[in-house]
């Protein structure tokens, strides 16, 4: 899995800040929400058809709980395409927790903890 944030960043920094509900230059900002209760705070989708499923957690200790939503949509998707072969769906290319705190890194199972002080301009 490649993971590049440079230009995904800057969509990502602009909609946070609130500037853009859509960031047209590089991607744009959306939600995720289906039937089965599963969330995702953020999505980001770029232009090439990459995206990133984003949870933005305070503490420590949700980070956690959000690497386990972005994990379960992605199980779900995965089992999508399993029965549904005709019209698979894209699987998240990169899953980021955005956190209150000091460290960034990736995890064991493939999410990227990335402190909000990382989004600064």
């Amino acid at each position: 899995m490649k993971a590049t944030f440079c230009k995904p960043k800057i969509a990502l920094l602009s909609c946070l800040k609130g500037r853009n509900r859509y960031c047209l230059s590089n991607g744009r900002i959306s939600y995720y929400h289906d039937r089965y209760g599963l969330e995702a705070d953020a999505v980001l989708h770029l232009e090439d058809g990459r995206y990133a499923l984003i949870e933005v957690k305070l503490g420590q200790r949700e980070i956690e709980e959000g690497a386990k939503h972005l994990n379960k949509i992605e199980d779900l998707i995965k089992e999508h395409n399993e029965t549904e072969t005709q019209a698979p769906l894209r699987e998240p290319d990169v899953k980021v927790v955005i956190t209150g705190t000091e460290y960034a890194y990736r995890r064991d199972d493939g999410v990227y903890v990335i402190p909000i002080g990382c989004l600064r301009d």
